[in-house]
């Protein structure tokens, strides 16, 4: 599974959410729904993580 946000995916996920405000998803696009939020889910945790994982902390002594 591809963890990347695509304008694509982007515009499949605000679709359906559209549709399902709307007139309601089928069975078929609810379960699609679950699984492009998954993949979006999953690259928001992986761009923190790797935003987290560049952090230094750095203890600088200010001295008089």
């Amino acid at each position: 599974m591809d963890n990347t946000i695509t304008p694509e995916l982007l515009a499949r996920i605000n679709e359906l959410a559209r549709k399902k405000r709307t007139i309601g998803l089928t069975e078929e696009e609810l379960a699609e729904q679950k699984r492009l939020y998954k993949v979006y889910l999953a690259a928001i945790r992986g761009q923190v993580t790797s935003l987290l994982d560049r952090i230094e902390f750095v203890d600088v002594e200010v001295k008089r």
